[in-house]
């Protein structure tokens, strides 16, 4: 007998949708035609044991306890699940084949490889275990699934980075909970401090914008545009760029704050001859942005649509549970199997017949294209987000999940179109010895542009970036007049144009998860930034969004409009911890070594120990300072204190969705 374990209920029944029929449904399982039967977990059936299951004496929260290391870990049965597990064994056992059928992510991974390992298989029943992967639950993608199944020992590192990244949190979490928590008490706090490896950097980002905001000072600064002719009565305008001899009267931003200089630079300019010394003309494309990964979607989501990260998550695995419209969900991934590009006549064909208004007014896609996002080398166990074969019946969808479906299949229909083209010119003029600059952009084909609307287009496009302002937008969209290198102009009367810095933005939905995203952007220390890539970030693509809500049901953030900001028992623990533990460097790192482990570019034990010396030394230093800043901060109404609350952030329930998993207060500390 061929046993499946899949991750969830609707999972197995997909996998059980295309095996032999009549079935035999049974208590948690179903039996096919030919004998071979399909399980599956709930979310994770097993836990991390507390820390009174290693000694009893930790069952009272004490610092002299404090590091809690375990030599050998134990895991416990959940008692919600624990009937589904004791079906589960009974079957493993049975079963001549074993199939681990658990998401295609990390966590999918260790889920159901932790099951098997609880039961204890061995020798070649384990060896000979198989892995489906299954990121699109209509039969037909089911069924070739099926076909294509790997050796389950291929993913070991993948389960095994998620084993580290599980007692990482669960030995960052529970010691350093419990040690502010207990140091919290003697200046007053009487909240539980929940610490994470993950939350509290992310809640440390909050809080120092925060304070940024309320310390910033407005000033203002100035820039000089000059008017500039042909001898044909042409116009146009440059603006100026100062040069090192100005640099004593500039910001570290290049901002000119001495308004005498910028008035100087118009009396000299004004009515003065001009020279055209610099011209670059040439053609320029931008290629399709590639499909969406959940993060990308969720930053998607949040700039059109107002969505929170964990509604478009939910959002998009009912697309994909329920309505089977999108494949799986949850991947980091942004590039497609080329084999997957054999497919593409019958996806369109799907998304023509289904969701035809996104073609109206764009050409027809051209399914001889063929994007950067197929590329195998970036694909393993999961791809990009993309419609699947199923036509969409849109008006059976709520306005949320048409929204996103529609968003995820016009990001798809994006790949069989071919590059926008612009004609760029950028033009250096010399006024009285100064320089001056100007550009403009000539469009010449729209191309994938086609499918988005202006505002879209903008968001898409990687031609504006955060520093752009409207100015410079405006200066790209002038007309320039033909010009020749060597070209003699006449320069008008000067612009001072005066303006003020501005304080950097509040985090928004969007903006928080860029930063997660992309965190090297926030890391301080220069030599764990050379070692991250653009695409390191906290957290995982599962866990993004539960963690982020974590922090608003710890009352540690709140929303104000579309705005989020720290509340002052955030900023008391955040101003309590030490530096390292507030600021994303070290987690940052972390996540870098989790994912080499999943390559097979590094090894538990390297990622472990030098974790177990941090974590022994933020310890020592818990203990030696009291967190002060939390004196006089009262615990919110909903405070831990006497109440249930998780360990895991973003832990996977039979729907896929983050979800708290409650017990005392004094016996789990916060993950994440």
């Amino acid at each position: 007998m061929i046993l499946y374990i899949a991750e969830k209920p609707s999972l197995g029944r997909a996998i059980a949708d295309v095996l032999p029929k009549p079935h035999k449904k049974g208590d948690g399982h179903i039996i096919a035609a030919n004998g071979d039967c399909v399980s599956w977990c709930i979310g994770h059936l097993l836990e991390q044991a507390e820390p009174d299951a290693y000694d009893p004496e930790f069952k009272s929260w004490k610092f002299e306890h404090l590091p809690i290391i375990p030599q050998n870990w134990k895991m416990k049965a959940k008692p919600n699940t624990r009937s589904q597990l004791t079906i589960l064994k009974g079957l493993v056992k049975q079963a001549s084949q074993l199939v681990n059928a658990g998401d295609p992510d990390r966590e999918g991974q260790l889920l159901v490889d932790e099951v098997i390992a609880h039961f204890g298989v061995k020798g070649d029943k384990l060896h000979q275990t198989k892995r489906l992967l299954i990121s699109d639950l209509n039969p037909q993608a089911v069924k070739r699934a099926l076909g294509q199944m790997r050796s389950n020992r291929e993913f070991i590192p993948l389960s095994t980075s998620a084993l580290a990244r599980s007692r990482a949190d669960w030995l960052y979490g529970l010691n350093m909970t419990r040690a502010y928590t207990i140091q919290g008490r003697k200046v007053g706090y009487q909240g539980v401090l929940s610490v994470g490896r993950v939350q509290t950097p992310l809640l440390g980002l909050v809080v120092r914008r925060d304070e940024e905001i309320a310390n910033f000072v407005s000033k203002p600064f100035y820039e000089v545009l000059a008017n500039l002719s042909t001898e044909k009565s042409e116009h146009f305008k440059a603006k100026w760029q100062p040069s090192e001899a100005c640099q004593a009267y500039m910001d570290e931003e290049g901002r000119v704050l001495s308004k005498g200089l910028a008035q100087n630079v118009v009396g000299r300019i004004t009515e003065k001859p001009a020279c055209v010394t610099g011209l670059e003309s040439k053609d320029k494309k931008q290629n399709p942005p590639l499909p969406y990964s959940l993060s990308s979607l969720q930053i998607d989501g949040a700039k059109r649509f107002g969505m929170s990260a964990k509604e478009v998550l939910d959002t998009c695995q009912a697309l994909y549970e329920k309505h089977k419209l999108i494949t799986y969900p949850r991947s980091d991934s942004r590039y497609l199997p080329v084999e997957q590009f054999a497919m593409a006549p019958s996806v369109v064909s799907a998304v023509l017949n289904g969701a035809s208004e996104l073609l109206i007014g764009p050409d027809q896609p051209n399914l001889k294209l063929k994007s950067k996002a197929w590329n195998d080398k970036k694909v393993d166990a999961h791809h990009a987000i993309i419609p699947t074969e199923k036509v969409a019946n849109l008006a059976g969808l709520s306005q949320r999940e048409r929204q996103l479906y529609l968003q995820v299949t016009r990001q798809y229909l994006a790949q069989f179109y071919s590059a926008y083209l612009y004609h760029e010119t950028q033009v250096e003029v010399e006024i009285a010895g100064g320089k001056f600059k100007t550009k403009a952009k000539q469009e010449k084909a729209l191309g994938w542009k086609q499918l988005f609307s202006k505002q879209e287009s903008k968001q898409e496009g990687k031609s504006s970036s955060s520093s752009d302002n409207k100015d410079d937008e405006s200066e790209t969209l002038q007309e320039l007049p033909s010009l020749v290198k060597g070209q003699q102009l006449h320069s008008g009367q000067g612009e001072l144009i005066e303006k003020q810095t501005q304080a950097p933005k509040q985090f928004n939905d969007a903006t928080l998860l860029s930063a997660m995203t992309g965190i090297n952007r926030y890391v301080t220390d220069p030599e764990i930034r050379k070692i991250l890539k653009d695409t390191d970030g906290l957290g995982t693509e599962a866990t993004r969004a539960g963690i982020i809500e974590l922090l608003f049901k710890r009352n540690y953030l709140l929303r104000t409009g579309k705005s989020i900001i720290a509340t002052d028992v955030g900023k008391g623990l955040i101003n309590s911890l030490p530096l390292s533990a507030t600021t994303p460097d070290m987690t940052a790192l972390w996540e870098s070594n989790l994912d080499a482990i999943s390559r097979k570019e590094a090894k538990y034990l390297n990622f472990m120990t030098p974790l177990l010396d941090t974590l022994s030394a933020l310890i020592v230093q818990a203990g030696a300072q009291l967190p002060s800043a939390l004196q006089g901060v009262k615990s919110p109404t909903n405070s831990f204190k006497k109440k249930r609350y998780t360990r895991s952030t973003g832990a996977k329930t039979s729907s896929g969705s983050a979800k708290s998993k409650a017990k005392p207060a004094a016996k789990k500390p916060a993950r994440g």
